[in-house]
């Protein structure tokens, strides 16, 4: 009895009300919110512990900008910095660090991630946008996730990088917390966060419309292969999203180190928090070819690490599929 009037209740209510009445958890895909947030935190954590020793040599490579004169800056390129590495403090020095990358990266994943496939589905469904699948709707998305996932990520980014440093003061994450929140205030976890947002914006929306373009137009240019071959799929179009974002983007990541290192082992402290004063200092040390210092490796981390997350966070998502 209870069933039939549930039925007929239901069908007395206008279709167009039906959208409205149902709950808000799944997304546009069939996924529910803590589902995406799930996938996302995965991904992030294993595209960053994988690629971890190259992010120690793009680290070291930046930052050394600061702590010597131009005259005197030694032309270390990547084979030369972890060759001096293993040499002289031995391969654990590429990990040091790592421990905060793992609590920064994944609920700063989870939150980036989450927010994105929210903001596909607002922007998407917008009477504005005429086509859901625009690169438009995708780089938007890319940047207002880019822009609250900083917020979490940045203050452990902080601490990653100073404990990168060569002979790095701090013992491990729980004393350099402590020691630049008693001798700097926790302010200085947050200085680099305008900068953070202001590379990571362009990087986003390069690299979010150049994935879903790449896989778009790996889609056409075979169909037939997209079961067989979706994880080839993903990997290919993130990597070469990666590459992309990280070349055009490499500038403003070395003001960030920077301003994340300075003060620490040797590295110049700077008057002003602000972008252009940070690059003008860059500029007067070093040219201009400072700004673009540790691009190789920046390179080379973020397109294996843009394939490791892509194809990591889909299968993720597919995992759930399949749950729900």
């Amino acid at each position: 009895m209870a069933t039939d009037t549930s039925q007929n209740f239901q069908a007395v209510i206008p279709a167009e009300f039906h959208t409205e009445l149902s709950l808000p958890t799944a997304d546009h895909d069939g996924l529910q919110f803590w589902q995406y947030m799930v996938a996302g935190s995965i991904a992030g954590s294993v595209e960053h512990m994988a690629m971890f020793p190259v992010d120690t040599l793009k680290t070291r490579m930046q930052a050394l900008a600061t702590t010597t004169t131009s005259s005197l800056l030694p032309p270390f390129g990547l084979r030369q910095s972890l060759a001096s590495i293993l040499k002289l403090e031995g391969p654990s020095s590429l990990y040091r660090g790592i421990s905060a990358m793992a609590l920064g990266a994944g609920p700063a994943h989870a939150v980036y991630f989450s927010v994105y496939e929210f903001c596909k589905q607002a922007f998407s469904s917008s009477s504005i946008t005429t086509n859901k699948y625009s690169s438009l709707v995708h780089a938007a998305s890319g940047v207002c996730a880019t822009v609250t996932s900083d917020a979490v990520f940045t203050p452990m980014d902080v601490v990653k990088q100073r404990l990168q440093l060569k002979s790095s003061p701090y013992k491990g994450v729980v004393d350099c917390v402590s020691r630049v929140a008693r001798e700097e205030g926790v302010a200085a976890f947050f200085k680099s966060y305008r900068t953070t947002v202001v590379m990571n914006a362009p990087f986003t929306a390069v690299h979010f419309a150049a994935y879903e373009a790449a896989k778009k137009g790996l889609v056409e240019v075979s169909p037939e292969s997209v079961d067989d071959g979706r994880w080839v799929i993903h990997a290919t179009a993130g990597g070469a999203a990666g590459a992309l974002a990280a070349v055009v983007t490499t500038p403003l990541d070395v003001v960030k180190t920077q301003l994340q290192c300075q003060g620490v082992c040797g590295c110049d402290r700077f008057s002003s928090n602000s972008i252009g004063h940070v690059t003008e200092r860059v500029i007067r040390k070093d040219g201009y070819r400072g700004l673009m210092r540790g691009y190789v490796p920046r390179m080379l981390f973020h397109a294996p690490a843009a394939a490791i997350c892509w194809s990591t966070y889909e299968a993720s998502k597919s995992f759930f599929h399949k749950l729900n």
